[in-house]
């Protein structure tokens, strides 16, 4: 067990190191939606084609009614787990918004 929690330890803090500026890691909702909550992106894709950013990422948490976002940069590799209370915010080379989906 000890192993396997080593290298998930260092994927994890690997995933807050910043690039160039530009978000990673997650952020969480505060305060924390009812539970049940669950990920609705319709409204956040107003911004595809934006630079990324923090405000923007409160932004798209906000509208999209999940707990948690996950930033992701264009090398970076995502859990394959589901979870609907999560929106996904990824980015190109120069920063801009590509894509937001639950998840």
């Amino acid at each position: 067990m000890r192993n396997v929690f080593v290298p998930l330890l260092a994927l994890s803090l690997g995933a807050c190191v910043t690039q160039g500026g530009l978000p990673t890691g997650s952020l969480d909702a505060a305060p924390p939606p009812a539970a049940g909550a669950t990920c609705e992106v319709a409204e956040a894709q107003q911004f595809i084609g934006r630079k990324a950013s923090e405000s923007i990422g409160r932004s798209v948490l906000d509208m999209s009614g999940a707990r948690t976002l996950r930033w992701g940069g264009p090398d970076t590799v995502f859990t394959m787990d589901y979870r609907e209370d999560r929106v996904n915010v990824t980015y190109d080379d120069s920063g801009m918004i590509v894509r937001i989906y639950c998840g």
